[in-house]
């Protein structure tokens, strides 16, 4: 748990995520719709990338990736995100995280 600590502290918007995956690529394109400018990992990319995976799916993300922190919470994957995004609440997490200011 402590690297993933490490790799979204003091980052407003932080997303886990593979080169591979589509939905990955969907969610950081939705975040940056908004004006965010999200720290992205690309876990098979970085040289911890297997060891950071294994600590989000401990965390409960299932599949591993996309794994979406807003101002250092963990909010889920594509699903929770999109579904913030249907009730309109997506935007107020990344404005109360300092993602974005408008």
């Amino acid at each position: 748990m402590d690297i993933v600590t490490r790799l979204v502290a003091e980052k407003p918007v932080v997303i886990f995520s593979k080169s591979t995956c589509c939905m990955s690529h969907s969610i950081r394109a939705l975040i940056c719709s908004f004006g965010a400018n999200p720290t992205v990992y690309e876990l098979d990319q970085i040289p911890n990338g297997q060891q950071v995976e294994s600590t989000l799916q401990q965390l409960g993300c299932q599949p591993s990736v996309p794994a979406v922190f807003i101002g250092q919470q963990f909010v889920g994957g594509d699903q929770q995100v999109m579904s913030l995004q249907v009730r309109n609440q997506l935007g107020t997490m990344l404005r109360n995280a300092g993602a974005i200011w408008i």
